[in-house]
């Protein structure tokens, strides 16, 4: 049999018609009949049984399309390995991202990595819920969370590079409510609240948790203000307008800081667990292709370049 062939049995399978099959093989049903009649004389045996209303496979036809489908595979990684033993990437990497940081700094990063391999094709699609990565077919996700401990054994992680989650107002509130001198002075200014991935949306107030930058300690305070949304982008724009202080990722809110139009709150302290992830489901062996855009990303975003006085912040 031919690789041909297995293709053919598992067209004529899966589409349940010869038309079908024609339809996906890309050639005339007559083709698929005369081809078909042909493997099956040369084999001996009766591949699928054919009436005016239905087709079916026999035992010996799905014995034939289980082992067409491993051996097909086989080929296509096979092909895959060779490609990649060449200097020239090809094949495609499919992503996911979150839509603030996939616009900001993934898309721009990883375009100047496909202009390096000019035959890779690349995949983003972006999502504000992580994907089932292994089971819609995803290569990995750049994220905002390390593998949470119920995908430890699935999942893989990398961090891809440092990020903080910081206090920010515009002049304006300030001028007109005043600058908070301690964390616990929060508790009295109109906090500006984004609730995202899932959180409860119906309490009125918001726990902030954060961390001194220098000795590690920790202080949580509890926030509240007369507005609040599950869109991140949302609660930067009232920021900006002068509705209230928000806690935002720095890579965010990096050119309004280098600008004035935001000011940056207790800079001592931050929010922790905001680091930005390589994840992706477990595989025997990572494609090189993806390794290799993995370590791009890692060198391109290693010196935190959305951090101010950086020649990266846009």
């Amino acid at each position: 049999m031919e690789r041909s062939d297995l293709a053919l049995v598992l067209a004529i399978r899966d589409q349940g018609s010869l038309a079908g099959a024609a339809a996906t093989l890309d050639v005339v049903p007559s083709v698929v009949t005369k081809r078909l009649g042909a493997l099956e004389a040369r084999l001996g045996q009766r591949l699928f049984e054919r009436t005016t209303r239905r087709l079916s496979a026999t035992a010996e036809g799905e014995a034939v399309c289980l082992h067409a489908r491993t051996l097909l595979d086989g080929f296509a990684a096979l092909e895959s390995e060779l490609g990649e033993r060449q200097n020239e990437l090809t094949g495609t990497v499919r992503l996911a991202a979150t839509f603030g940081f996939g616009r900001l700094w993934l898309g721009p990063a990883l375009a100047a990595f496909q202009a390096r391999h000019p035959a890779l094709r690349i995949e983003l699609s972006l999502t504000e819920q992580l994907p089932d990565l292994g089971a819609e077919g995803y290569d990995g996700a750049v994220w905002l969370w390390a593998v949470q401990q119920r995908h430890a054994a699935d999942w893989v992680s990398r961090r891809i590079a440092r990020n903080q989650r910081v206090l920010a107002a515009s002049p304006g509130y300030l001028k007109r409510r005043g600058t908070p001198a301690t964390v616990e002075a929060l508790a009295s200014h109109d906090c500006l609240v984004a609730r995202e991935n899932g959180e409860a949306g119906q309490r009125q107030h918001a726990v902030w948790t954060l961390r001194h930058t220098r000795d590690g300690s920790t202080a949580r305070v509890r926030v509240q203000g007369p507005l609040a949304s599950n869109s991140g982008e949302m609660v930067r724009d009232w920021c900006l307008a002068g509705h209230g202080i928000m806690l935002r990722s720095l890579w965010d809110i990096a050119p309004q800081l280098a600008s004035g139009e935001l000011v940056r709150l207790l800079p001592q302290y931050a929010m922790a667990e905001a680091d930005i992830h390589w994840i992706a489901p477990w595989r025997p062996k990572t494609p090189r292709r993806v390794r290799l855009l993995v370590d791009h990303l890692v060198e391109q975003f290693r010196g935190e370049p959305w951090k101010p006085g950086r020649n990266g912040s846009r």
